[in-house]
């Protein structure tokens, strides 16, 4: 995964321990001790992610976000937020409003705080390839360790997969196990449920899974079955200007919702979602996926995510 680092606000050195894969590239993260050398830096030699915290002696962390968010050389660069622990409850949603992608908060889950990295690393580069594969998952709630469910796989890429369960599962994290075809085997991945997917039937209940925490055995497997059995068509990026079928403004937040693309299984649309201030058509960022048997159920979805998360 390639990709710039800028840390302000926090201890980098700390950064590169809590986030393995950074460990071996240390070379990758780099250190900026206020808001104007951030966004010099971001000028100069560009970022793809900037992880910010509140130790800034030229700003408080909303302003910050907001200046970033704002600078013309940073459009498509990623934010990160570090909450402090002892901040009131809402900080988080604060820092969202001023345009971090992500908001998280001390004390850091170390597996949580790498499972953002890398997706916030990778989203500019996104590119969407579900292929089907009915293989059988093993869910285990991490509410509740001792309980345990059987269901299959009816769709699969890096990012997620389509769940269906013989179980109604509360939307809550998951501990799974995936029986890949071979060579792939077994493999264990975190994930989240982020929607019920109506087009799974009965006598299953469908749920949309997101991948929080790959292993990089279980990424490499799935990535290899991937790109082996996916058709051209199937894998298609929809990061590029020009493709968007619609625009809704909520707040301070600007969605696009792009024209649906085709798969296998129906049609995907994706949510971008870019700051009100300064936003110009093809430079919101990826936020969401939603999927539908036909193009106009794709989009109704979408708009439906926005509806109730804008």
């Amino acid at each position: 995964m390639e990709g710039r680092i800028l840390v302000a606000g926090l201890d980098a050195r700390e950064l590169r321990l809590e986030v393995r894969f950074l460990q071996r590239e240390p070379e990758r993260v780099q250190d900026v001790g206020s808001v104007a050398e951030l966004l010099e830096e971001v000028e100069r030699n560009g970022a793809s992610l900037v992880v910010v915290g509140p130790r800034l002696p030229d700003a408080p962390l909303p302003d910050a976000i907001r200046q970033l968010r704002g600078h013309k050389a940073a459009p498509h660069a990623s934010i990160l937020a570090v909450v402090p622990a002892s901040d009131p409850p809402g900080t988080e949603a604060v820092v969202l409003e001023a345009g971090a992608n992500a908001a998280l908060r001390r004390p850091l889950e170390r597996f949580v705080l790498e499972s953002w990295v890398a997706k916030l690393l990778d989203v500019p580069r996104r590119v969407l390839a579900r292929i089907p594969v009915h293989v059988q998952v093993v869910g285990t709630r991490r509410r509740s360790p001792g309980e345990h469910f059987y269901g299959l796989s009816r769709n699969l890429s890096v990012h997620g997969m389509l769940l269906a369960s013989p179980v109604r599962v509360e939307a809550e994290d998951l501990d799974l196990e995936i029986d890949l075809p071979d060579p792939g085997g077994r493999v264990r991945v975190l994930g989240r449920i982020v929607r019920e997917a109506p087009e799974v039937g009965w006598p299953y209940v469908g749920y949309g899974i997101e991948f929080l925490f790959l292993p990089e055995a279980a990424q490499r497997a799935i990535d290899a079955m991937v790109k082996q059995e996916a058709p051209p068509e199937t894998a298609r990026s929809l990061w590029a200007p020009g493709a968007i079928h619609s625009t809704l403004r909520r707040g301070g937040w600007i969605y696009e919702i792009t024209e649906p693309a085709r798969t296998e299984g129906g049609f995907l649309v994706e949510v971008r979602r870019g700051f009100y201030e300064g936003w110009r058509p093809g430079q919101a960022r990826p936020y969401y996926v939603a999927q539908g048997a036909t193009a106009l159920q794709a989009i109704d979805g979408a708009r439906d995510f926005v509806r109730r998360h804008g």
